[in-house]
């Protein structure tokens, strides 16, 4: 065989490892586990972190205030500078719709060696424990509620003895680059975190999604959060690993209940919410960010090169071989494409996606050696730090 099919064997064996391999991470079927309602609910404080959110705070806040829990709970909205009016709108907002009750406040700027979003959270969190809550749920500001949605959190954490349960809320993907990159986005943490490891006493996969975390007090408080995690801007991964890591039962899954409303309409607007973070992740590591570049288009982008480059030189084995691996990858694809309801014609274009993330990689690796670190909302930090791996 040519060097070409060579090559494109070594991502198909790459690609049945994945498929059987990993955690069947390509599945969607990781839902609520089994639950029953409790004897009695616990009290539940419901904590969001805010800034510059007025936007997407019309169709989120009032989802929360409209939560259809049968316990007693409320909401901390902590508006972190905000210089769009958040916290006024969320007052009128809870003047008009009612429901749980709503406190506003605001820690100020956050100190050295604290995120902006964690030291909200933190703040939040202080004032939830002075009620003495059971439950904390983490909720981000753009996430909207389904009414039964903390009903649903709290039954599952109780029934299967969770200290944190979290879902994957379904993100937006109506225009055309989201749905070319949301869907792969979810993929690929699935791929990196499987699901069905996470629930696993004594594995040492460990993940949350940050826009909706159920998490018992106790818990929080064995594994000092935030404060344990302060410089994290990876903070839902980093947030399940401290968890787990002081004895915690962690389960993560992929939303029913939840969706973000944060609209991505531009490919700049996605390749920022990627970019900001995924060197860190990497843990500014140049070896690491090499291997990934190596891995990524190994796995993903050889299958297409060898399929359409053995058909124009009539390497009929490498056009065989890449073509099969392309298509077990566009395979394994159709799962989370079926999950947000689009087009499965997209499935073979996952390897461009997958070229656009190595990009966004490779460029939050750039900002970073620059001095800009990552990026949100007027913030910049330098060096993010993430939660090192359980030992």
């Amino acid at each position: 065989m040519s060097a070409i099919a060579w090559t494109a064997a070594g991502s198909l064996a790459a690609w049945l490892w994945l498929l059987l391999g990993q955690g069947f991470f390509w599945r969607t079927d990781v839902r609520l586990p089994p639950r029953r309602d409790p004897d009695d609910w616990p009290y539940v404080c419901v904590v969001v972190p805010a800034r510059d959110e007025a936007a997407v705070l019309p169709e989120s806040l009032p989802s929360l205030l409209a939560q259809d829990y049968p316990g007693r709970a409320e909401v901390f909205l902590v508006d972190d500078g905000s210089t769009d009016g958040t916290g006024e709108l969320a007052h009128e907002l809870a003047l008009g719709h009612g429901g749980l009750p709503l406190t506003v406040t605001s820690p100020g700027e956050p100190p050295a060696g604290w995120t902006g979003k964690l030291w909200a959270v933190q703040h939040g969190i202080g004032l939830a424990r002075a009620r003495a809550p059971e439950y904390l749920l983490l909720t981000d500001a753009d996430i909207a509620h389904r009414p039964d949605s903390l009903r649903a959190l709290v039954a599952a954490a109780r029934t299967g003895g969770f200290d944190l349960v979290s879902q994957m809320a379904r993100l937006r993907a109506e225009s055309a680059w989201e749905r070319l990159v949301v869907p792969a986005f979810v993929y690929f943490f699935a791929q990196l975190y499987p699901f069905r490891r996470i629930g696993v006493r004594g594995s040492r996969t460990a993940a949350a999604a940050g826009g909706c975390v159920l998490l018992r007090t106790e818990a929080a408080e064995r594994a000092r959060i935030p404060d344990a995690i302060r410089q994290a801007v990876i903070d839902d991964v980093a947030l399940a690993r401290a968890v787990k890591g002081s004895g915690g039962h962690v389960w993560l899954g992929l939303a029913e209940r939840v969706d973000s409303v944060r609209p991505y309409p531009r490919l700049g607007d996605l390749w920022r919410m990627v970019s900001r973070s995924a060197y860190a992740q990497l843990r500014h590591n140049p070896l690491l960010l090499a291997g990934t570049v190596i891995g990524l288009l190994l796995v993903y982008g050889v299958p297409p090169a060898a399929f359409l480059l053995g058909l124009a030189a009539g390497d009929l084995p490498a056009a065989w071989v890449g073509g099969l691996a392309w298509a077990l990858m566009a395979g394994t694809y159709l799962p989370m494409l079926r999950h947000y309801r689009q087009p499965l014609w997209l499935a073979p274009l996952l390897p461009f996606t997958a070229v656009l993330y190595l990009l966004m990689t490779v460029d939050s690796a750039v900002q970073h050696y620059r001095g800009r670190g990552a990026a949100w909302k007027g913030r910049t930090y330098a060096r993010p730090e993430t939660v090192p791996e359980e030992s």
